[in-house]
């Protein structure tokens, strides 16, 4: 198929230095060799994403640039040397850009350089901008196609509902790593955050029983009525962490035998027990995904008796990407609001979407631009 005549300037948000946003009107990108522009439906909006531009998080990015993170639309403009990919098609734009002649170089799309050189100058150079506009040009490895007939069609999906996978993806990346398996029983903690909730969805889906773990008791009872409301037959318990390491351990030993763990700590809870209390109650060999950050996770001489495997992740590969995407088109996630409740916002109306988005979080909840 011939590509169509883009417009010579599109829509975007742009931050023009910290704290300073104006949707502007920019030249439209085009592609070259290894890269694709896309025409953005829908561009998921993080619960923090205010904090990322308005300098609270003191993030490394250049200036100005089109903010962002991952997002779905459809295949506008291809470079000569794509081959799967078509015009039209609908695709996932991952937010997250790898170097292709080094893997230590990594950095997320309009959110941060990573504060290492290589991917410096790749953000800086080469893919500066994100997706919060009408069309983003992005590498052609980061555009995931999606079974639109499936999706949307048979399974009814909408576009701004199946964006939620910018979430769900993440805490998929951590449980693929660590191989769950089907009935096998996985803690999850906290799981009552945006990717502590997805987390819990995901594991469901993957066929897991699920002990998700938490200090607040109310969260934990709207994370079970979630899960339960769109999978009926889910097995999914919550457990109250109080902080006391040996009570902690007890009460999740009650449960049984414990498979394995996903741990997704904020920076804001890294002196947090929780993790060396599951790790208590973790049976031999087993695994623990790591993918928050916990100062002190386990208790040194228990960790090397039990044999058990604990594995840092950032993140998810292509591969992961490409996996989930079939978990999802298998129908194995409910559909409507016991999926995902989603709020949209157009780009002119982004202080209010920043501010919805840093309350509307949770389990099943997310935001996102529509174009």
């Amino acid at each position: 198929m011939v590509s169509p005549t883009l417009p010579t300037h599109h829509r975007a948000l742009q931050l023009q230095s910290i704290g300073h946003f104006q949707v502007a009107n920019l030249p439209t990108p085009k592609a070259g060799h290894g890269s694709a522009v896309v025409k953005i439906e829908a561009a998921g909006i993080l619960s923090y994403h205010r904090e990322i531009y308005d300098g609270t998080r003191n993030y490394s990015f250049p200036t100005p640039i089109v903010g962002g993170y991952s997002a779905i639309g459809r295949i506008a403009n291809l470079g000569p040397d794509a081959t799967l990919l078509k015009i039209g098609q609908l695709v996932y734009v991952d937010c997250v850009i790898h170097a292709r002649d080094d893997s230590e170089y990594i950095f997320l799309s309009a959110i941060h350089d990573s504060a290492r050189e290589g991917s410096r100058k790749l953000m800086r150079d080469v893919w500066r901008d994100g997706t919060f506009a009408e069309y983003a040009r992005m590498p052609l490895e980061n555009c995931i196609p999606l079974n639109e007939a499936r999706l949307c069609g048979g399974l009814g999906f909408s576009v701004e509902d199946l964006m939620y996978m910018g979430y769900l993806m993440v805490p998929f990346g951590g449980l693929r790593d660590i191989r769950l398996e089907p009935g096998e029983t996985i803690v999850i903690g906290p799981a009552t955050g945006g990717y502590g909730g997805a987390a819990v969805q995901v594991a469901i889906a993957m066929g897991a029983r699920v002990i998700a773990i938490g200090r607040n008791e109310e969260k934990l009872a709207k994370v079970r009525e979630h899960v339960l409301a769109g999978s009926p037959n889910a097995s999914i318990e919550t457990a109250v962490i109080t902080g006391d390491e040996a009570a902690d351990t007890a009460t999740l030993r009650a449960f049984g035998t414990i498979d394995a763990i996903l741990d997704l700590t904020p920076p804001s809870a890294s002196k947090s027990t929780h993790l060396r209390s599951a790790m208590g109650a973790l049976r031999r060999n087993g695994r623990v995904s790591m993918m928050g950050f916990v100062d002190n996770p386990m208790v040194p001489w228990e960790f090397v008796a039990r044999n058990h495997s604990l594995k840092g992740k950032l993140m998810y590969e292509r591969d992961d990407i490409v996996q989930f995407v079939k978990l999802l088109e298998s129908g194995l996630f409910p559909k409507g609001e016991r999926f995902v409740q989603t709020r949209k916002f157009q780009l002119e109306d982004w202080t209010a979407a920043f501010d919805v988005a840093a309350k509307h979080t949770g389990i099943g909840k997310h935001v996102v631009f529509t174009f």
